[in-house]
């Protein structure tokens, strides 16, 4: 196996880990139960699928590596706020919001890939400009407009229930 390929295999694996656990991270909010184990694994992976993402060769600067970069800017305030300063405050929203962010280009990207590689999906939208790749990324965009708002507004409760939970 090249070291592409393994690359390619890890970066993948890595990238699917991270939207799963992100996923039940988002669930956990909206059901106001954060599940820390989830959310170690959902930052962690995504931390390191953006790194991972700059080890593939490039010729010239693409907007996966813009996504990188944003997601490397954003997560560190996701950590900051969750593992710092415990969801206090300001705290709380910019966690659930870069924490949303940060999800969304994870499912932009995977959006992005599926319609290059799955021969199904490549076939509806080739150059990835035509309306079926247009409609899943708007619905993509929808659903985590929707996602860092419901997220954001259930975290006040859901903080509150963690410190009396700490409390008891």
């Amino acid at each position: 196996m090249s070291f592409l390929t393994a690359l390619t295999l890890v970066h993948t694996l890595i990238s699917l880990v991270a939207i799963v656990a992100g996923f039940v991270v988002m669930i956990g909010w909206l059901r106001q139960k954060p599940l820390e184990r989830w959310t170690l694994v959902f930052l962690s992976t995504t931390i390191a699928t953006s790194v991972t993402g700059f080890f593939f060769p490039f010729v010239r600067f693409l907007p996966s590596h813009a996504f990188g970069i944003l997601s490397l800017l954003i997560l560190p305030v996701a950590c900051v706020a969750r593992y710092k300063y415990h969801l206090a405050g300001r705290a709380r929203w910019l966690y659930t919001v870069t924490s949303v962010i940060a999800l969304y280009l994870n499912m932009f990207v995977l959006i992005v890939q599926s319609f290059q590689k799955v021969p199904a999906l490549h076939a509806l939208a080739p150059t990835q400009s035509e309306p079926p790749f247009a409609i899943a990324q708007g619905l993509n965009l929808v659903l985590f407009v929707w996602l860092g708002i419901a997220t954001t507004r259930k975290a006040k409760a859901t903080v509150a229930g963690m410190a009396t939970a700490t409390a008891a």
